[in-house]
């Protein structure tokens, strides 16, 4: 019994080193002032949006954050702002780091570094009612599609097109940009485009939430990781949290969170830096 119980101790002793070593990293104005100030937009479920209900800020990037602040004694502080406005913001130290919903991106990377915490597939989907005439991606080739033009999803869908179209002898796909996911859901549903890509993270809490609404075209073009950035220069305050979001994988708290928001097929096994594609 003894030996039992000494093992668990020790095992207990060795899940909390890390943020400990990771914790005397944190600046000392952040430790100071006890908040990290986060970027984020929320306008992304189940990631990040505002509870229709409360007003407040919700999802699974609000919940990891909250616990991983809570792993290193610290809270969050939330900053909502825009796309175009995050990266700035964090390399003029405005604020310390972004957890929405980012991808990692090397042409994001020029000021910045990326904790990757969850995997995104590119994921092609339809009106529900227009499902049977799109059994595969191949046969979006010469229709309208749908993506944000912030995001680098434009991009993906070209390129599907010109290996698995063009390349091919068919019709290119022709990429509308729109104003955000939700315009492209928008402009799908009112069959102004035949077809929208999105992360695969958010649909299937979209379609629970309009039944009926959206049928997926086969599976991602490609999977990339999404990263929580901190400032290039800001290591401690990067290997700090990366330690805490190991110590939440070990301790089982991201694998509930996950599970919780209906993610856990985009859950990552190990935790790595500025490693997307």
């Amino acid at each position: 019994m003894e030996t039992h119980m000494l093992k668990r101790l020790l095992l207990s002793a060795c899940l909390l080193l890390p943020f400990a070593a990771g914790a005397a990293e944190i600046p000392a104005e952040i430790k100071a002032r006890g908040t990290i100030t986060v970027a984020v937009i929320p306008n992304y479920p189940p990631l990040e949006f505002k509870d229709p209900a409360t007003g407040q800020l919700s999802g699974f990037d609000i919940a990891l954050g909250n616990a991983l602040a809570e792993k290193l004694g610290l809270k969050m502080q939330w900053q909502e702002t825009s796309f175009e406005a995050m990266l700035p913001a964090l390399k003029t130290g405005r604020v310390d780091i972004i957890l929405s919903g980012m991808s990692d991106l090397p042409t994001r990377r020029d000021g910045a570094s990326f904790i990757d915490y969850l995997r995104s597939g590119t994921q092609f989907f339809t009106q529900a009612s227009r499902a049977s005439e799109f059994p595969n991606r191949e046969a979006l080739c010469g229709q309208k599609v749908g993506a944000s033009r912030r995001t680098s999803l434009p991009g993906v869908i070209k390129d599907f097109s010109d290996t698995a179209c063009v390349g091919t002898g068919k019709p290119a796909i022709v990429v509308v940009g729109t104003e955000g996911s939700a315009d492209a859901r928008t402009q799908l549903r009112q069959g102004r485009i035949d077809a929208a890509m999105q992360g695969d993270e958010t649909l299937p809490y979209i379609m629970a939430q309009e039944p009926n609404t959206y049928a997926l075209v086969g599976e991602p073009t490609r999977w990339t990781l999404m990263g929580l950035a901190t400032n290039k220069e800001a290591t401690g305050l990067r290997d700090a949290l990366a330690d805490a979001l190991r110590g939440l994988i070990a301790d089982g708290t991201y694998a509930k969170l996950l599970a919780a928001w209906t993610l856990s097929r985009n859950g990552i096994q190990e935790v790595t830096i500025d490693a997307g594609q």
